[in-house]
C-alpha cells in the first residue's frame, strides 16, 4: 500500500509541531523516521494512523483520502505498534493479540477458530509460542513489546506503523523484531532512534528536525558525519560495513 503525505501541519496551542510535511511512501518499503527528541516523529505517525488530526494538509492511502474513510476502514489497512502500550486490566496474552482481529469483526461477533489460529501463529512468529495464558503484567518489557507486535501482525494489514518498537529490547531481539517485520513485506513506517538499526533495515530515511523534513534518502547517502552532526549535534564516524554493505556509525564523545 502506498501512502502519500501532502503538506501536513500540526499545532498545539498555536505552536507548530509539524510544518508543511510532504512525503511519498512506496508500497512494501520500510521507511525509517529519525530525528532528535521533540522533532515530531511520533506526532507525524499519529496523524497517519488518525489519533491526531492535522491542522492542514491531506494523507492518502492508495489514493484514498483518509478523511473519506471510516476508522474501521483505516484499521483494515493500517496496524500500529505505539509507544504507550499500558493496559488498565490484567489481560492474558491471547486476549491482547486477539484484539488485532477486532477490525475484521462485526459488532459483538465472537472470535472463531481462524482467529485463534492466527493468534497462535503470530505468537510463534515473535518467539512467544506457548505464552497464550500468561498475564501481560508478569512479562518483561521486551516480552510485552513482542506481544504488541503480535497484536499488530494479527490485524493482517498491508501497512504497519511502529513507534520506537525496539525500546526495551536487547540487541538480539531488536534485530529479531526488525527481521520479522521485514519478512512480512508490508509497507512499514518506523520511528527509530538507533541509526545503526535504521541503516541495516530501512530502505529509505525521513529525517525530522523542529517539525520539518530536513533529509530524505537511502541510509548510505544520508548518514554522513556532517548530517549526523547537523541533526543531533554530535560527532560521529561513519564507515561501510564490509559484511552488510550498510553504514556503521560510531559516536565520538565530546572532547
Amino acid at each position: 500500500m502506498e501512502i502519500s503525505i501532502k503538506n501536513i501541519s500540526f499545532l498545539i496551542k498555536n505552536k507548530k509541531i509539524l510544518s508543511d510535511i510532504s512525503a511519498s511512501i512506496p508500497s512494501r518499503e520500510c521507511i525509517g523516521i529519525v530525528g532528535p527528541n521533540g522533532s515530531g516523529k511520533s506526532t507525524l505517525l499519529k496523524c497517519i494512523y488518525r489519533v491526531l488530526q492535522p491542522a492542514a494538509g491531506e494523507i492518502f492511502f492508495d489514493g484514498h483520502n483518509i478523511k473519506d474513510m471510516t476508522l474501521k476502514e483505516s484499521s483494515l489497512v493500517v496496524s500500529v505498534m505505539a509507544q504507550d502500550n499500558g493496559y488498565a486490566f490484567d489481560f492474558l496474552v491471547e486476549d491482547i493479540v486477539l484484539l488485532g482481529r477486532a477490525p475484521h469483526k462485526k459488532l459483538l461477533e465472537f472470535n472463531n477458530a481462524n482467529d485463534y489460529k492466527i493468534m497462535k501463529n503470530v505468537l510463534k512468529t515473535v518467539g512467544l509460542a506457548g505464552f497464550e495464558k500468561r498475564k501481560f503484567s508478569t512479562m518483561s518489557g521486551g516480552e510485552r513489546q513482542r506481544v504488541i507486535l503480535a497484536r499488530a501482525l494479527a490485524q493482517n494489514t498491508p501497512c504497519l506503523i511502529l513507534d520506537e518498537p525496539t525500546n526495551h529490547l536487547d540487541i538480539k531481539y531488536q534485530m529479531q523484531m526488525m527481521e520479522i517485520v521485514k519478512r512480512h513485506q508490508l509497507t512499514i513506517i518506523i520511528a527509530i532512534h538507533d541509526l545503526n538499526i535504521a541503516a541495516l533495515y530501512c530502505d529509505k530515511i525521513i529525517a525530522l528536525k523542529n517539525g520539518q523534513i530536513v533529509g530524505y534518502g537511502i541510509p548510505k547517502k544520508l548518514f554522513t558525519p556532517e548530517f549526523i552532526r547537523y541533526l543531533y549535534d554530535v560527532d560521529a564516524e561513519v564507515c561501510i560495513n564490509k559484511t552488510t554493505g550498510k553504514p556503521s556509525i560510531t559516536y565520538i564523545p565530546p572532547q
